[in-house]
């Protein structure tokens, strides 16, 4: 079992950046991808950024340029650097963890809001 716990959401002025970063704790074996997900109200869950634990990594074309993941193996920590923030982000981030491939794992946070103002 993996257990995540998110921090670094919040309120935040367009053109501002925020950090997110999430820990997994339990079975190092079981983290492989970690990524982060959002989700505004009344839309599907979408991919922002994964990260696999060689460091390859996806990221949507809607955050391309803007975000950055990165993560720390010797932590199991995975992070979300978001400059350059657009209202259009604000959603609930979710960590997720455990897939072998970019698809979503098993593991999921309990989500933090980001929100930000025009």
């Amino acid at each position: 079992q993996v257990q995540l716990v998110e921090s670094g959401g919040g309120l935040v002025q367009a053109g501002g950046s925020l950090r997110l970063s999430c820990a997994a704790s339990g079975s190092s074996l079981s983290i492989n991808v970690m990524g982060w997900y959002r989700q505004d109200p009344g839309k599907q869950r979408e991919l922002v950024a994964a990260i696999a634990p060689a460091g390859n990594t996806a990221v949507a074309t809607s955050v391309k340029g803007r975000f950055t993941i990165s993560r720390d193996n010797t932590k199991n920590t995975v992070y979300l650097q978001m400059n350059s923030l657009k209202p259009e982000d604000t959603a609930v981030y979710y960590c997720n963890a455990g897939g072998r491939t970019f698809a979503a794992g098993r593991y999921w946070g309990q989500g933090t809001q980001v929100t930000v103002s025009s």
